[in-house]
């Protein structure tokens, strides 16, 4: 649970109200999916106008503790999903992808599905991949997918590979699958972690987009390079992740 530090006489009452908000939340008595009072509710029940009732909405919106849906009302947010990675360099070299370590099977809906392959034409991001790979990017293919997870898109991929062209059915719009181990066997080559590296971004429109997010959500980015055996890299691979629902774990001894 999260403790609120106490407010300053100068904490604006907007302010102050969504602390009251978060704590009634951090207690349970707004749970996950629940609907938060109206407007004229918390209005009358904290002796404040309307306007200072939606900007403190606004401010729980903007800390991701609460989704708006425009004339409906608004929900308290479920908890963030933990997308757990074991870490153990003695038993995780190899690259499997990381949808048999993040998504759970009972969902139908969830998984990795193809979005789009488009074609490798110099965009800053393309040239990163090219450069990553030690190739020119006209010598790259390409490959878009989502990852869903609890019926949601959780996040964006994208995999740039030295080789093409890639078979038409791996490349199919909606293709569900986990695409590295694919992507592997149309090159026949077996893949192994080179590195891997986290950071963060405001979400572009493309990825607002696909996620489901207003343009500048934050977006955790998890980037790395895998390799043949003997250490050619193959593959470049670039996710991004909903930054207000998913973080990754990272465990570094046996539990």
């Amino acid at each position: 649970m999260a403790t609120n530090p106490p407010s300053s006489p100068n904490t604006p009452v907007y302010r102050r109200l969504a602390r009251r908000l978060q704590e009634r939340i951090d207690a349970g008595t707004y749970p996950a999916g629940a609907r938060l009072p109206s407007e004229p509710e918390l209005s009358a029940e904290f002796g404040v106008n309307r306007l200072t009732v939606r900007q403190a909405v606004a401010e729980l919106e903007r800390a991701a503790v609460v989704e708006i849906r425009r004339g409906v009302g608004t929900f308290v947010r479920p908890p963030a999903v933990r997308v757990s990675i074991a870490v153990d360099p003695r038993s995780q070299r190899f690259d499997l992808g990381s949808v048999p370590t993040a998504l759970p099977n009972e969902a139908r809906a969830d998984g990795e599905f193809v979005v789009a392959a488009p074609s490798v034409l110099g965009s800053a991001q393309d040239a990163e991949a090219a450069r990553q790979l030690g190739r020119a990017p006209a010598e790259l293919s390409r490959v878009d997918s989502v990852i869903r997870l609890g019926g949601r898109p959780r996040a964006a991929c994208s995999y740039w590979v030295p080789f093409g062209p890639l078979p038409a059915e791996l490349l199919r719009p909606g293709r569900p699958g986990n695409l590295v181990p694919a992507l592997a066997r149309a090159a026949g080559v077996e893949l192994e972690y080179d590195w891997r590296a986290f950071g963060a971004v405001g979400a572009d429109l493309a990825d607002a987009e696909l996620l489901g997010v207003p343009p500048g959500t934050a977006l955790l980015v998890r980037e790395g390079v895998s390799c043949t055996p003997d250490g050619a890299p193959a593959l470049y691979v670039r996710r991004r992740i909903d930054g207000s629902s998913a973080r990754f774990v990272l465990h570094f001894r046996d539990r």
